[in-house]
Protein backbone atom coordinates (compact mmCIF):
# COMPACT_ATOMS: atom_id res chain seq x y z
CA UNK A 1 0.00 0.00 0.00
CA UNK A 2 1.62 3.08 -0.92
CA UNK A 3 0.39 6.81 0.70
CA UNK A 4 -1.21 7.68 -2.78
CA UNK A 5 -3.68 4.87 -1.51
CA UNK A 6 -3.72 5.41 2.35
CA UNK A 7 -4.65 9.18 0.82
CA UNK A 8 -7.35 7.79 -1.64
CA UNK A 9 -9.01 6.13 1.06
CA UNK A 10 -9.34 9.61 3.13
CA UNK A 11 -12.64 11.68 1.70
CA UNK A 12 -12.15 15.35 0.77
CA UNK A 13 -14.24 16.16 4.62
CA UNK A 14 -11.29 13.92 6.52
CA UNK A 15 -8.92 15.81 4.19
CA UNK A 16 -10.43 19.11 5.03
CA UNK A 17 -10.48 18.55 9.07
CA UNK A 18 -7.08 17.33 9.48
CA UNK A 19 -6.64 20.88 7.44
CA UNK A 20 -9.32 22.42 10.29
CA UNK A 21 -8.00 24.38 12.68
CA UNK A 22 -11.53 24.61 14.40
CA UNK A 23 -12.88 21.25 13.91
CA UNK A 24 -10.75 19.32 16.93
CA UNK A 25 -13.12 16.06 16.40
CA UNK A 26 -13.04 16.27 13.15
CA UNK A 27 -9.30 15.96 13.08
CA UNK A 28 -9.37 13.66 15.67
CA UNK A 29 -11.67 11.10 13.62
CA UNK A 30 -8.93 11.82 10.72
CA UNK A 31 -6.22 11.66 12.71
CA UNK A 32 -7.86 7.85 13.89
CA UNK A 33 -8.39 6.69 10.10
CA UNK A 34 -4.38 7.57 9.36
CA UNK A 35 -3.30 5.54 12.24
CA UNK A 36 -5.52 2.59 11.06
CA UNK A 37 -4.06 2.81 7.41
CA UNK A 38 -0.35 2.85 8.46
CA UNK A 39 -1.10 0.13 10.77
CA UNK A 40 -1.96 -1.98 7.36
CA UNK A 41 1.43 -3.78 5.86
CA UNK A 42 2.86 -2.98 2.86
CA UNK A 43 3.83 0.36 2.67
CA UNK A 44 7.47 0.92 1.39
CA UNK A 45 10.79 2.65 3.15
CA UNK A 46 9.78 5.90 0.95
CA UNK A 47 5.60 5.92 1.90
CA UNK A 48 6.79 4.69 5.67
CA UNK A 49 8.97 7.87 5.81
CA UNK A 50 6.11 10.05 4.72
CA UNK A 51 3.79 7.79 7.26
CA UNK A 52 6.12 8.56 9.93
CA UNK A 53 6.14 12.68 9.04
CA UNK A 54 2.08 12.85 9.05
CA UNK A 55 2.09 11.22 12.55
CA UNK A 56 5.03 13.80 13.81
CA UNK A 57 2.45 16.36 12.69
CA UNK A 58 -0.30 14.75 14.72
CA UNK A 59 1.84 14.42 17.79
CA UNK A 60 2.00 18.07 18.31
CA UNK A 61 -1.36 18.67 16.89
CA UNK A 62 -2.29 21.47 19.81
CA UNK A 63 -5.73 19.64 20.23
CA UNK A 64 -5.41 16.84 23.17
CA UNK A 65 -8.32 15.21 21.01
CA UNK A 66 -6.28 14.53 18.63
CA UNK A 67 -3.37 13.61 20.44
CA UNK A 68 -4.99 10.84 22.30
CA UNK A 69 -6.70 9.49 19.06
CA UNK A 70 -3.04 8.83 17.92
CA UNK A 71 -2.67 7.94 21.39
CA UNK A 72 -4.95 5.10 21.58
CA UNK A 73 -5.01 3.46 17.93
CA UNK A 74 -1.16 3.48 17.77
CA UNK A 75 -0.54 2.44 21.73
CA UNK A 76 0.54 -1.39 20.83
CA UNK A 77 1.06 -1.00 17.30
CA UNK A 78 5.13 -1.32 16.04
CA UNK A 79 4.54 1.18 13.49
CA UNK A 80 4.66 3.79 16.01
CA UNK A 81 8.10 5.54 15.06
CA UNK A 82 10.14 5.34 18.52
CA UNK A 83 10.82 9.34 18.38
CA UNK A 84 6.90 9.39 18.52
CA UNK A 85 6.34 7.15 20.87
CA UNK A 86 8.35 9.21 23.52
CA UNK A 87 6.63 12.53 22.68
CA UNK A 88 3.71 10.69 23.21
CA UNK A 89 5.19 9.37 26.75
CA UNK A 90 5.73 12.33 27.57
CA UNK A 91 2.48 13.94 27.22
CA UNK A 92 -0.28 14.07 29.34
CA UNK A 93 -1.13 11.12 31.52
CA UNK A 94 -4.39 10.63 29.53
CA UNK A 95 -2.42 10.23 26.93
CA UNK A 96 1.02 9.16 28.04
CA UNK A 97 -0.18 5.99 29.54
CA UNK A 98 -2.10 3.98 26.85
CA UNK A 99 1.66 4.41 25.19
CA UNK A 100 3.34 3.45 28.08
CA UNK A 101 1.50 0.45 29.19
CA UNK A 102 1.82 -1.16 25.80
CA UNK A 103 3.66 0.59 22.89
CA UNK A 104 6.75 -2.02 21.45
CA UNK A 105 8.44 0.89 19.99
CA UNK A 106 9.91 2.11 23.93
CA UNK A 107 12.85 0.75 24.31
CA UNK A 108 14.81 -0.94 27.65
CA UNK A 109 15.99 2.85 28.15
CA UNK A 110 13.00 4.47 27.50
CA UNK A 111 11.24 2.95 30.13
CA UNK A 112 13.89 3.31 32.87
CA UNK A 113 13.64 6.70 32.31
CA UNK A 114 9.67 6.95 32.70
CA UNK A 115 10.20 5.03 36.10
CA UNK A 116 12.92 7.30 37.24
CA UNK A 117 10.21 10.20 36.74
CA UNK A 118 8.92 9.16 39.84
CA UNK A 119 5.01 9.49 38.36
CA UNK A 120 3.03 6.48 40.16
CA UNK A 121 0.60 6.36 37.39
CA UNK A 122 3.33 5.33 34.84
CA UNK A 123 5.26 3.03 36.38
CA UNK A 124 2.05 1.62 37.15
CA UNK A 125 1.72 1.19 33.37
CA UNK A 126 4.93 -0.06 32.91
CA UNK A 127 4.91 -2.59 36.23
CA UNK A 128 1.67 -4.00 34.22
CA UNK A 129 3.13 -4.65 30.41
CA UNK A 130 2.78 -7.79 28.74
CA UNK A 131 6.75 -7.73 28.83
CA UNK A 132 8.53 -6.16 31.35
CA UNK A 133 12.24 -6.46 30.77
CA UNK A 134 14.91 -7.33 33.42
CA UNK A 135 16.87 -3.99 33.95
CA UNK A 136 13.26 -2.33 34.11
CA UNK A 137 12.29 -4.70 36.96
CA UNK A 138 15.51 -4.14 38.91
CA UNK A 139 14.68 -0.14 38.38
CA UNK A 140 11.18 -0.97 39.63
CA UNK A 141 11.89 -2.71 42.50
CA UNK A 142 14.63 -0.19 43.60
CA UNK A 143 12.49 3.23 42.63
CA UNK A 144 9.27 2.68 42.08
CA UNK A 145 6.39 3.59 44.34
CA UNK A 146 4.61 0.41 46.32
CA UNK A 147 1.81 0.47 44.47
CA UNK A 148 3.68 -0.34 41.13
CA UNK A 149 6.25 -2.76 43.18
CA UNK A 150 3.10 -4.86 43.74
CA UNK A 151 2.22 -5.09 40.62
CA UNK A 152 5.88 -5.50 38.91
CA UNK A 153 5.99 -8.91 41.74
CA UNK A 154 2.61 -10.61 40.56
CA UNK A 155 3.26 -10.14 36.79
CA UNK A 156 4.17 -13.54 34.90
CA UNK A 157 5.69 -10.58 32.05
CA UNK A 158 7.97 -9.26 34.37
CA UNK A 159 11.06 -10.99 34.10
CA UNK A 160 12.98 -11.22 37.52
CA UNK A 161 16.65 -12.41 38.03
CA UNK A 162 18.43 -13.59 41.19
CA UNK A 163 19.42 -10.03 41.95
CA UNK A 164 15.99 -8.37 41.67
CA UNK A 165 14.28 -10.74 43.78
CA UNK A 166 17.23 -10.48 46.58
CA UNK A 167 16.45 -6.61 45.91
CA UNK A 168 12.83 -7.05 46.49
CA UNK A 169 13.42 -8.92 49.78
CA UNK A 170 16.20 -6.44 50.92
CA UNK A 171 13.75 -3.59 50.37
CA UNK A 172 10.32 -5.50 51.88
CA UNK A 173 12.43 -7.89 54.41
CA UNK A 174 9.76 -5.82 57.08
CA UNK A 175 6.63 -5.79 54.78
CA UNK A 176 5.42 -9.65 54.46
CA UNK A 177 2.04 -8.80 52.55
CA UNK A 178 4.35 -7.58 49.75
CA UNK A 179 6.39 -10.46 48.99
CA UNK A 180 3.07 -12.61 49.41
CA UNK A 181 2.79 -11.23 45.93
CA UNK A 182 4.99 -13.68 44.50
CA UNK A 183 2.62 -16.04 45.68
CA UNK A 184 0.58 -15.14 42.28
CA UNK A 185 3.11 -16.04 39.69
CA UNK A 186 2.80 -19.01 37.98
CA UNK A 187 6.41 -19.81 38.51
CA UNK A 188 9.01 -19.44 41.16
CA UNK A 189 12.55 -20.46 41.63
CA UNK A 190 12.62 -23.03 44.25
CA UNK A 191 14.90 -20.57 46.62
CA UNK A 192 12.40 -18.11 46.33
CA UNK A 193 9.52 -20.56 47.62
CA UNK A 194 11.76 -21.39 50.04
CA UNK A 195 12.35 -17.89 51.19
CA UNK A 196 8.75 -16.95 50.88
CA UNK A 197 8.00 -19.90 53.34
CA UNK A 198 9.51 -17.92 56.23
CA UNK A 199 8.78 -14.49 56.36
CA UNK A 200 4.88 -14.39 54.37
CA UNK A 201 1.54 -15.54 56.28
CA UNK A 202 0.40 -18.77 56.90
CA UNK A 203 -2.73 -18.21 54.82
CA UNK A 204 -0.31 -17.38 51.76
CA UNK A 205 1.69 -20.47 52.79
CA UNK A 206 -0.91 -22.71 52.45
CA UNK A 207 -1.45 -21.05 48.97
CA UNK A 208 2.37 -20.67 48.05
CA UNK A 209 2.53 -24.63 48.86
CA UNK A 210 -0.81 -25.76 46.59
CA UNK A 211 0.83 -23.91 43.55
CA UNK A 212 4.15 -23.96 43.98
CA UNK A 213 6.85 -26.36 44.11
CA UNK A 214 8.62 -26.83 46.85
CA UNK A 215 12.44 -28.17 47.16
CA UNK A 216 12.21 -31.30 47.78
CA UNK A 217 13.26 -32.02 51.35
CA UNK A 218 11.54 -28.87 53.05
CA UNK A 219 8.37 -30.30 51.11
CA UNK A 220 9.23 -33.59 53.23
CA UNK A 221 9.46 -31.45 56.23
CA UNK A 222 6.58 -29.58 55.63
CA UNK A 223 4.70 -32.65 55.28
CA UNK A 224 6.01 -34.09 58.51
CA UNK A 225 4.81 -31.48 60.22
CA UNK A 226 8.20 -30.37 61.46
CA UNK A 227 7.43 -26.89 61.08
CA UNK A 228 4.09 -25.56 62.68
CA UNK A 229 3.26 -23.23 59.73
CA UNK A 230 2.22 -25.01 57.37
CA UNK A 231 1.53 -28.86 56.07
CA UNK A 232 1.71 -29.92 52.72
CA UNK A 233 0.35 -32.07 49.89
CA UNK A 234 2.97 -34.14 48.65
CA UNK A 235 0.97 -35.68 46.22
CA UNK A 236 0.11 -31.94 44.65
CA UNK A 237 3.95 -31.23 44.72
CA UNK A 238 4.94 -34.24 43.24
CA UNK A 239 2.62 -33.11 40.24
CA UNK A 240 4.15 -29.42 40.41
CA UNK A 241 7.84 -30.58 41.37
CA UNK A 242 10.07 -29.71 38.09
CA UNK A 243 12.62 -32.44 39.29
CA UNK A 244 10.47 -35.47 39.82
CA UNK A 245 13.48 -37.50 40.27
CA UNK A 246 14.92 -35.75 42.80
CA UNK A 247 11.54 -35.24 44.70
CA UNK A 248 11.15 -39.30 44.62
CA UNK A 249 14.61 -40.00 46.09
CA UNK A 250 13.65 -37.75 48.62
CA UNK A 251 10.60 -38.69 49.43
CA UNK A 252 12.83 -42.45 49.72
CA UNK A 253 15.12 -41.21 51.74
CA UNK A 254 12.64 -40.11 53.91
CA UNK A 255 11.15 -43.22 54.30
CA UNK A 256 7.89 -41.21 52.24
CA UNK A 257 7.46 -43.25 49.01
CA UNK A 258 4.61 -44.89 50.58
CA UNK A 259 2.10 -47.63 48.42
CA UNK A 260 -0.79 -44.85 49.34
CA UNK A 261 1.12 -41.84 48.10
CA UNK A 262 2.31 -43.47 44.70
CA UNK A 263 -1.64 -44.97 44.18
CA UNK A 264 -3.07 -41.33 45.03
CA UNK A 265 -0.77 -39.47 42.52
CA UNK A 266 -1.72 -41.61 40.17
CA UNK A 267 -5.28 -41.33 40.35
CA UNK A 268 -4.44 -37.44 40.26
CA UNK A 269 -2.72 -38.59 36.80
CA UNK A 270 0.91 -37.39 37.72
CA UNK A 271 2.23 -40.32 35.66
CA UNK A 272 5.79 -38.86 35.06
CA UNK A 273 5.64 -39.04 39.07
CA UNK A 274 4.72 -42.46 38.95
CA UNK A 275 6.93 -43.29 36.25
CA UNK A 276 10.37 -42.06 38.28
CA UNK A 277 8.48 -44.17 41.62
CA UNK A 278 8.61 -47.30 39.06
CA UNK A 279 12.40 -46.40 38.20
CA UNK A 280 13.81 -45.60 41.98
CA UNK A 281 12.01 -48.71 43.67
CA UNK A 282 13.11 -51.14 40.64
CA UNK A 283 16.58 -49.79 40.09
CA UNK A 284 16.26 -49.20 36.44
CA UNK A 285 16.51 -46.10 34.39
CA UNK A 286 13.25 -43.70 33.94
CA UNK A 287 13.62 -44.34 30.29
CA UNK A 288 13.40 -48.21 30.73
CA UNK A 289 10.38 -47.66 33.41
CA UNK A 290 8.52 -45.46 30.73
CA UNK A 291 8.37 -48.42 28.22
CA UNK A 292 7.96 -51.28 30.67
CA UNK A 293 4.91 -49.19 31.91
CA UNK A 294 3.47 -47.90 28.26
CA UNK A 295 3.88 -51.57 27.12
CA UNK A 296 0.62 -52.07 24.86
CA UNK A 297 0.21 -55.85 26.47
CA UNK A 298 0.32 -56.78 30.09
CA UNK A 299 3.62 -57.83 31.25
CA UNK A 300 6.01 -54.75 30.91
CA UNK A 301 3.67 -52.88 33.74
CA UNK A 302 3.83 -56.81 35.53
CA UNK A 303 7.52 -56.94 35.59
CA UNK A 304 8.69 -53.75 36.87
CA UNK A 305 5.94 -53.60 39.38
CA UNK A 306 7.47 -56.99 40.28
CA UNK A 307 10.73 -55.80 40.53
CA UNK A 308 9.85 -52.33 42.59
CA UNK A 309 8.27 -54.30 45.90
CA UNK A 310 5.16 -52.49 45.94
CA UNK A 311 2.37 -55.16 47.91
CA UNK A 312 0.57 -56.95 44.64
CA UNK A 313 -3.11 -56.06 46.39
CA UNK A 314 -2.46 -52.48 44.88
CA UNK A 315 -1.34 -53.75 41.44
CA UNK A 316 -5.05 -54.21 39.97
CA UNK A 317 -5.14 -50.45 41.02
CA UNK A 318 -2.21 -49.85 39.23
CA UNK A 319 -3.26 -51.49 36.32
CA UNK A 320 -6.64 -49.84 36.00
CA UNK A 321 -5.03 -46.41 36.28
CA UNK A 322 -2.50 -46.76 33.33
CA UNK A 323 -4.98 -48.16 31.60
CA UNK A 324 -7.62 -45.42 32.11
CA UNK A 325 -5.26 -43.22 31.57
CA UNK A 326 -4.29 -44.31 28.37
CA UNK A 327 -7.75 -44.85 26.86
CA UNK A 328 -8.67 -40.97 27.88
CA UNK A 329 -7.60 -37.52 26.11
CA UNK A 330 -7.35 -33.90 27.48
CA UNK A 331 -8.50 -31.62 25.19
CA UNK A 332 -5.68 -28.86 26.22
CA UNK A 333 -3.35 -27.87 29.20
CA UNK A 334 -5.93 -25.47 30.64
CA UNK A 335 -7.24 -25.61 34.19
CA UNK A 336 -10.55 -26.70 33.42
CA UNK A 337 -8.89 -29.50 30.42
CA UNK A 338 -7.30 -30.75 33.32
CA UNK A 339 -10.17 -30.98 36.03
CA UNK A 340 -12.07 -32.71 33.63
CA UNK A 341 -9.54 -35.11 32.80
CA UNK A 342 -8.90 -35.50 36.52
CA UNK A 343 -12.57 -36.43 36.87
CA UNK A 344 -12.52 -38.66 34.35
CA UNK A 345 -9.72 -40.66 34.92
CA UNK A 346 -11.18 -41.19 38.49
CA UNK A 347 -14.33 -41.83 36.81
CA UNK A 348 -12.68 -44.95 34.91
CA UNK A 349 -10.63 -45.81 37.99
CA UNK A 350 -14.04 -46.63 39.54
CA UNK A 351 -15.43 -48.27 36.17
CA UNK A 352 -12.52 -50.53 35.82
CA UNK A 353 -11.69 -51.73 39.29
CA UNK A 354 -14.31 -51.60 42.18
CA UNK A 355 -11.78 -52.67 44.52
CA UNK A 356 -9.64 -49.43 44.83
CA UNK A 357 -8.54 -48.08 48.20
CA UNK A 358 -11.68 -46.59 49.30
CA UNK A 359 -9.36 -43.82 51.31
CA UNK A 360 -7.42 -43.59 47.95
CA UNK A 361 -10.33 -42.86 45.61
CA UNK A 362 -12.04 -40.31 48.72
CA UNK A 363 -8.76 -38.47 48.94
CA UNK A 364 -8.46 -38.07 45.19
CA UNK A 365 -12.80 -36.95 44.60
CA UNK A 366 -12.23 -34.40 47.76
CA UNK A 367 -9.27 -33.10 45.80
CA UNK A 368 -11.24 -32.65 42.77
CA UNK A 369 -13.91 -30.39 44.97
CA UNK A 370 -10.73 -28.24 45.84
CA UNK A 371 -9.67 -27.78 42.13
CA UNK A 372 -12.71 -25.46 41.77
CA UNK A 373 -10.92 -24.68 38.10
CA UNK A 374 -7.88 -23.79 39.00
CA UNK A 375 -5.41 -26.73 39.41
CA UNK A 376 -1.91 -27.31 38.00
CA UNK A 377 0.18 -30.62 37.29
CA UNK A 378 2.43 -32.35 35.05
CA UNK A 379 -0.54 -34.20 33.40
CA UNK A 380 -0.03 -34.34 29.26
CA UNK A 381 -1.87 -36.41 26.93
CA UNK A 382 -0.32 -39.94 26.78
CA UNK A 383 0.65 -39.58 22.91
CA UNK A 384 2.62 -35.74 24.25
CA UNK A 385 4.49 -37.49 26.17
CA UNK A 386 8.05 -39.15 25.98
CA UNK A 387 10.65 -40.93 28.11
CA UNK A 388 13.02 -38.92 29.58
Amino acid sequence: MSVKALRARLTREDVARLASAQDDEGRALAARKICARISMPGLSDSDRAAANAILEVLANDAAEIVRRALSVTLARSPSLPRDVARKLAADIDSIAVPVIAGSPSLTEEDLTEIVRSGIVIRQLAIAGRAEVPGKVVRELVMRGADPAVQRVIANDGAHFDAGSYALTFERYHDQPAMLENFVERASLPMEVTEKLINVISETAVERLVSRHALPAQLAVELAEATRERATVDLVEQAGLTPDPRRFVQQLQMNGRLTPSLILRALFRGHMSFFEHCMAELAGIPHAKAWLLIHDAGPLGLDAVFERSGLPRRILPAVRASVSAYHSLEIGGQGPEDIVKFRAALTQRIFTQFQGAPEADLEYCMARLEADMGAVTGDIAPPAARKAG
